[in-house]
């Protein structure tokens, strides 16, 4: 092959990597310079709670990323806390351990100090209420290597159960960034996960906590805390206006004994209503 033919060769295949390189950035809404706009304003919210952290606000529309921390929100994985009971949800319903979204597991009769645990719950209930021992014992129910065959299946953060199937996404085994997050919302929302139609049917239904005339408001919130004993707070889900969903990811860090239960709800209405939602504009 002469040199013509050599250089023509490497265009071709210089531009093949280059259009698929442009299909994976659209396939997916993946991060690049020239979809994200770093917003200085949500710093602002974080400032004032006195927390420090990750915001995120994908415009399923027109690909366009609002963030809060760019390096913190792509590079930094957490316990996913609450928020794998998303994931376990999923895996329970699929794999015939929940029948639906009405079926209840009887409480063991240890009291907690969350009240709301202390009985008989429904899988929707114990979801709303993020009720850890329900779904402690729908992981016990799945079993080790059908929940590793899921999350590997999923590519789901680090993929590490650790050493115990009940408490692995609260002690630090299983890790994820809030990028990775925003791909699990984003493809559950709109049924691209490798479970049935069904299954993601339920557990999209269940995340949603708030509808009225002017939005619907999704989410699954999670609250747990690093090796360093520092507080991590989650909301992942979606915002719709008009018909139309906007994905978003908070995830919050404070430091040892700051009550940030509540603060995670907040801080999300705060940010959501200063990119001009929650009143039925966008």
């Amino acid at each position: 092959m002469n040199f013509y033919y050599k250089l023509k060769a490497l265009k071709k295949q210089t531009t093949l990597k280059y259009l698929s390189s442009i299909f994976l950035i659209a396939l997916l809404g993946a991060c690049s310079p020239n979809n994200v706009t770093i917003d200085k304003q949500i710093a602002t919210i974080f400032d004032s709670n006195k927390v420090t952290g990750s915001f995120a606000l994908y415009d399923n529309g027109t690909g366009q990323f609002t963030i809060h921390n760019l390096v913190r929100y792509r590079d930094s994985a957490y316990s996913p806390a609450s928020t794998f009971k998303i994931v376990n949800s999923l895996i329970g319903i699929e794999t015939g351990r929940i029948v639906n979204e009405k079926m209840v597991i009887k409480w063991d009769g240890q009291v907690r100090s969350i009240i709301a645990w202390n009985k008989d719950l429904t899988m929707e209930e114990a979801f709303n209420v993020s009720a850890v021992p329900y779904f402690q014992e729908v992981a016990r129910r799945i079993g080790k290597d059908t929940m590793k065959f899921w999350v590997d299946s999923i590519k789901y953060g680090n993929k590490n159960l650790g050493t115990s199937v009940d408490l692995f996404w609260l002690d630090n085994s299983l890790k994820i960034t809030a990028d990775e997050q925003m791909g699990l919302v984003k493809k559950l929302y709109f049924n691209q996960l490798p479970f049935q139609k069904r299954t993601q049917d339920i557990v999209r239904k269940i995340m949603v906590r708030e509808q009225n005339a002017n939005y619907k408001l999704a989410y699954k919130s999670g609250l747990g805390n690093k090796e360093n004993g520092n507080n991590i707070g989650w909301m992942v889900g979606w915002i719709e206006e008009n018909r139309h969903p906007y994905f978003f990811v908070l995830n919050i860090e404070s430091a040892p004994g700051k009550d940030i239960t509540s603060l995670r709800l907040t801080m999300l209405k705060a940010i959501l209503q200063q990119q001009g939602f929650l009143e039925g504009k966008r």
